[in-house]
């Protein structure tokens, strides 16, 4: 068995492993970041530690939220340290069966595609199991150097 730590993003139910999640805060007071990539929302303090905010739904090809609109943030531990991936609502922690995974569905397109590991059939639909290092690749410093370089 898998726990998925899950949420939703523009409609899509998400899931990552629950072992990455570090918190779940309510909305948080953002810097933007000039030149930065369009998937870096910005900057947030937390507690005194300053980490990147990913929007999914950038990542994901979707349309950005407005801007009163207030994501929710899922605070992830990555090999560069703690990143932020805003998502429209939390989930809850689920346990999947490994045996079940199956590869990304075929009507999964664009850059999506790329940042879905596979797909758990529910009874309610499709749990989309999210490569983070995928989504959130693009943010270490060098990441964000060589795209603002590229500009």
């Amino acid at each position: 068995m898998k726990r998925l730590a899950t949420f939703t993003v523009d409609g899509r139910f998400l899931g990552v492993d629950v072992t990455s999640v570090r918190e779940v805060l309510r909305p948080q007071e953002m810097t933007r970041v000039p030149l930065a990539p369009p998937r870096v929302a910005g900057l947030i303090n937390l507690r005194g530690e300053i980490v990147t905010a990913i929007d999914l739904r950038v990542a994901l090809g979707r349309r950005q939220l407005g801007k009163s609109d207030r994501p929710m943030n899922v605070v992830v531990t990555t090999e560069h340290g703690s990143v932020s991936v805003l998502v429209d609502a939390v989930g809850d922690v689920l346990e999947v069966d490994e045996d079940a995974f199956e590869r990304p569905p075929s009507t999964l397109r664009g850059s999506a595609r790329d940042l879905i590991l596979g797909a758990y059939k529910l009874d309610g639909g499709l749990l989309l199991e999210l490569d983070l290092d995928a989504a959130i690749g693009t943010t270490s410093p060098s990441g964000i150097d060589a795209e603002v370089e590229d500009r």
